[in-house]
């Protein structure tokens, strides 16, 4: 079995109606029959990680180390500098910051390679409260040397980056937003490529830059800019780190006004590493961020939380006519 069999349209669909969390589990399911050396660790998550399944059939690729982080990071890379590949996953605060000085020190520093895969990361679990919503984790991990950042679009683009990290070079940390019965982004195979953006829809006015969940929303907010005869083009930046810098500038040397949207702190995430980038060139477009404006909240409901944060096609939109506008 080869993943070319397994990344079709037929499973899009379906993973999208599980969402990242129940589909990962699926996907690692997978991926065992293929990699005979994979190896996945938790910290207590079998359910939440949709591997209940996966720990029956394969007993012997799975560990789970209780609610210690810190022994997870620690067991992964020794683990893995026996020749396996290795795969962690815990909720994604815990998954990155509980364990920070063991990313820093095993993955950054002695460079040991592992993939990380934290769940329900941004505002998901708001209904949980502020301890377990994240959105501080690809500032962290950005500021380490020797880890990759993926946040994916959708279930099929998390099947793309699984595969990818197993013969790439770096640890990484694969960000899952969003709950169950996620938008589908992409309907079918196509070509994935770990540190390049891709284009979703060209448009000459503007560009909208996106990542995780949020690709949706940018979408969303193309269409309705389109009514009013705007022509948005929509970028998924799967990769944080490294950014493509060559999809940024290339951007903005055709469009005037650039938009980013992340479930993440405005500070740290998609939109600091795109401003990073523009500041190497002398004129650089006018830019608009939207995420979580450096603040944490009350809990609450998903889309609730989205819309306080303006992380919401209808309320973009709006802002970016006015800003056009004005």
């Amino acid at each position: 079995m080869t993943h070319n069999k397994i990344i079709n349209k037929n499973n899009f669909k379906l993973w999208s109606k599980l969402g990242m969390r129940a589909s990962f589990g699926i996907i690692a399911q997978e991926i065992a029959q293929i990699e005979k050396d994979l190896i996945i660790l938790t910290a207590d998550v079998s359910t939440s990680a949709g591997l209940d399944r996966f720990k029956k059939k394969f007993p012997e690729k799975y560990l789970d180390v209780g609610i210690a982080e810190q022994n997870l990071i620690g067991i992964a890379t020794g683990i893995s500098s026996e020749g396996f590949n290795v795969i962690t996953t815990t909720f994604a605060p815990f998954q990155t910051m509980r364990c920070c000085e063991q990313i820093k020190v095993n993955l950054g520093y002695m460079k040991q390679k592992i993939c990380m895969v934290g769940l329900a990361s941004g505002l998901v679990l708001g209904n949980l409260g502020y301890t377990h919503c994240c959105i501080e984790d690809i500032g962290v991990l950005r500021s380490i040397p020797n880890v990759t950042i993926i946040s994916p679009a959708d279930s099929g683009e998390l099947a793309k980056s699984l595969f990818a990290t197993l013969n790439h070079k770096n640890s990484v940390y694969i960000r899952l937003t969003g709950g169950s019965g996620i938008p589908q982004i992409y309907d079918d195979d196509y070509d994935f490529e770990i540190g390049k953006a891709i284009t979703l829809k060209k448009g000459d006015d503007l560009t909208i830059m996106a990542t995780g969940q949020m690709v949706n929303e940018a979408l969303l907010t193309s269409k309705i800019l389109q009514k009013k005869n705007i022509s948005a083009e929509v970028v998924n930046f799967h990769t944080i780190k490294p950014i493509d810098e060559s999809k940024i500038l290339n951007c903005a040397k055709k469009n005037k006004l650039i938009i980013t949207i992340e479930e993440h702190n405005i500070y740290g995430g998609l939109s600091s590493a795109v401003s990073e980038c523009l500041s190497k060139i002398d004129k650089s477009p006018k830019m608009i961020s939207y995420g979580v404006n450096d603040q944490y909240s009350t809990g609450g409901d998903y889309n609730f939380l989205k819309k306080k944060f303006k992380l919401d096609s209808n309320i973009i939109a709006e802002e970016i006519l006015l800003a056009i506008n004005t």
